[in-house]
């Protein structure tokens, strides 16, 4: 049996913040890589987070790839994208 080669999914370096954010406030948080970064468990609903880097002083800022992009116009349940944990904790409720 053939195997396929194992690649490494590049994380977001805001990625880890915003885990242990949500894991904090009782999230339950599962990296799944395509076509989002996280599918998040809270309060009985799932929803999907894609994590950006924001945009810095030099930085253009994390963009959605054009296979995101569909994604975002074409998914019908609950999804977001997210920048920061206090956006993250916002969009899960956690924080006003």
């Amino acid at each position: 049996m053939r195997r396929m080669p194992k690649y490494a999914a590049k994380v977001d370096r805001n990625q880890r913040e915003i885990v242990d954010a949500l894991k904090i406030c009782g999230c339950d948080v599962m990296f799944i890589g395509k076509p989002v970064d996280l599918l998040i468990g809270v309060r009985g609903k799932n929803l999907l987070l894609e994590v950006k880097v924001p945009k810095a002083k030099g930085e253009p800022g994390g963009k959605l790839t054009p296979e995101q992009e569909v994604f975002f116009k074409e998914w019908r349940g609950q999804k977001a994208v997210v920048r920061t944990a206090e956006e993250a904790l916002q969009v899960v409720g956690a924080v006003a």
